[in-house]
């Protein structure tokens, strides 16, 4: 694998809108943002996918900002990676049917990691791809899964075994969503910021380290994004240095998948990503030259 460019991780001062692969993922007034981009967009339908929990807390936010429009379909599917397999894709397939959508159709991706993955993958091979746009509501999906043009399916416990490279039209991040989260999910999300600094941006990383992660701040989702994003732009389809991006996933997925299967309370995506990149700061210690204090502080925190 190739070594980062210190580069790729020089970020614009503006942090309004940062242009990423062909779509634009906005910050400031980002719902506000999203009533211009359906306007716009002339759009035969559209609607919002989302789970019990974003249909709750995040759901009556989305209508406000848009205006509190009846003309869109809700589809809804259960919480969790359980529901991101192909049983469930299907069910979004059939809603899509039933609720009469073309191929001028928007589909509006409103929740966390799984609703970012499923709709992503859902749409883009609905009547051979429709549009398709994210509004993360967790820190996880902000700062990670929303970005990147990846979209998948897990099969058999087989995290994103199924899947596609395929761009949403734009992306909406907005802050107020964090709110309705617990801490323990903010803390998961913290996983993939935690990443961004150690593959990328030391003084990012150091900035974590003296931060109270429990209060994640606007300036630090930024950060990450515009890392991610610049990573990703250099390498879109991880044929080289977007592997870097992986950093704490190989083994972060195969604990993932364990706890998923054996563990009643199971493991957040984030939990096992932290987990993993201990493991592979090991590695890195025992082979590539990783020193013991490096390996220590990142152990530690």
């Amino acid at each position: 694998m190739s070594t980062i460019d210190t580069d790729t991780c020089t970020l614009d001062a503006n942090m309004d809108t940062i242009q990423s692969n062909n779509y634009n993922i906005y910050f400031d007034n980002s719902l506000g943002e999203l009533a211009t981009f359906i306007e716009q967009g002339r759009y035969s339908r559209f609607f919002v996918l989302t789970d019990e929990n974003t249909a709750k807390y995040c759901l009556p936010l989305l209508r406000e900002r848009l205006g509190n429009p009846d003309n869109f379909d809700i589809i809804e599917i259960n919480a969790g990676e359980e529901s991101k397999d192909i049983d469930f894709c299907i069910g979004v397939w059939k809603m899509l049917i039933d609720f009469g959508a073309d191929r001028q159709s928007l589909l509006i991706n409103l929740g966390g990691g799984v609703i970012s993955d499923l709709g992503g993958f859902a749409a883009s091979t609905f009547k051979r791809g429709i549009d398709f746009v994210h509004v993360p509501t967790t820190l996880l999906s902000q700062v990670d899964a929303s970005v990147g043009g990846k979209t998948g399916i897990d099969i058999d416990s087989i995290k994103n075994i199924i899947g596609t490279f395929t761009q949403p039209k734009a992306v909406f991040i907005e802050y107020e969503f964090l709110k309705t989260l617990p801490a323990r999910q903010i803390l998961s999300g913290t996983a993939e910021m935690l990443k961004h600094g150690l593959i990328c941006d030391a003084e990012y990383w150091n900035l974590l380290k003296q931060s109270d992660l429990s209060t994640t701040t606007a300036e630090m989702v930024y950060k990450s994004v515009a890392i991610k994003n610049k990573v990703v732009l250099e390498d879109p389809h991880e044929k080289n240095i977007r592997k870097s991006l992986n950093f704490g996933h190989t083994i972060g997925h195969a604990v993932e998948t364990w706890s998923l299967i054996n563990d009643t309370d199971s493991l957040s995506h984030g939990e096992a990503i932290a987990i993993g990149m201990i493991c592979e700061s090991y590695l890195s210690y025992k082979k590539t030259g990783l020193s013991s204090d490096e390996l220590a502080e990142i152990t530690r925190f």
